[in-house]
């Protein structure tokens, strides 16, 4: 518990210096210290989430292949199609968790932003609201920034996402409503970090796909090799 109330002080006083810093820039908002707090996070993480990416699009590319596979040894030789697929991972050098430890940061973060803006304490509460938001501590009554949320996190999720897998495709429409939703139970600013964060992961994954596709590399089950040497 002290280690979690730390990360909503740290967040709490960075959102503070920033908006000191929007006041010396001469346009004080709480809204754009957020923001700028995104920004940082995001460039903070980002050899994590490179690294995440470039995992997520080598997936994209893997899985007509890996579907392949399942399909032609899943009833008849599970035990072959895993170790062809840990295989495929392993030639092609992907890692297939390699997406999880970018979100387990993420979370803390978004945690303690949502405790710190609840009873926020705003230098000056003028300055707390973002276009037709009063505060940023209240929910978007228009339900703008929700469906903000949704877009983006749909944007986000297209580009690495394959639509011939059914349970992809159903996560890919079923995840964004699931965003809007909750986001109208929080706090505005919470969204509003959402939406920066995506708009800025959009950009670095839109980046990673257009660097040269990986190139598969056909794999033998190491059973068969092992089989082959023997005959020798």
């Amino acid at each position: 518990m002290g280690i979690f109330q730390a990360i909503v002080d740290f967040i709490t006083s960075a959102l503070n210096y920033l908006y000191h810093v929007t006041e010396s820039m001469g346009v004080p908002s709480y809204a754009l210290a957020i923001i700028l707090l995104t920004l940082l996070l995001k460039l903070a993480l980002f050899p994590l989430t490179q690294k995440q990416m470039k995992s997520m699009r080598a997936m994209q590319v893997l899985q007509p292949k890996l579907k392949e596979i399942q399909e032609k040894y899943k009833q008849k030789d599970p035990k072959k199609m895993q170790e062809l697929t840990m295989q495929m991972y392993k030639d092609n050098k992907v890692n297939p968790l390699a997406g999880c430890l970018p979100l387990l940061l993420q979370m803390p973060i978004l945690i303690a932003l949502f405790k710190a803006l609840l009873d926020f304490d705003f230098k000056d509460p003028e300055h707390a609201g973002f276009l037709w938001i009063t505060s940023l501590s209240h929910t978007d009554h228009l339900y703008i920034l929700p469906l903000l949320a949704g877009l983006t996190t749909f944007m986000q999720a297209r580009l690495t996402t394959s639509t011939a897998d059914q349970t992809q495709r159903m996560m890919l429409y079923m995840m964004p409503v699931f965003i809007i939703w909750i986001s109208t139970t929080v706090p505005s600013g919470l969204v509003l970090y959402w939406i920066v964060f995506n708009f800025a992961g959009f950009a670095q994954q839109y980046y990673v796909n257009k660097q040269p596709t990986l190139e598969l590399k056909e794999v033998v089950p190491e059973s068969e090799v092992k089989g082959s040497r023997k005959k020798r």
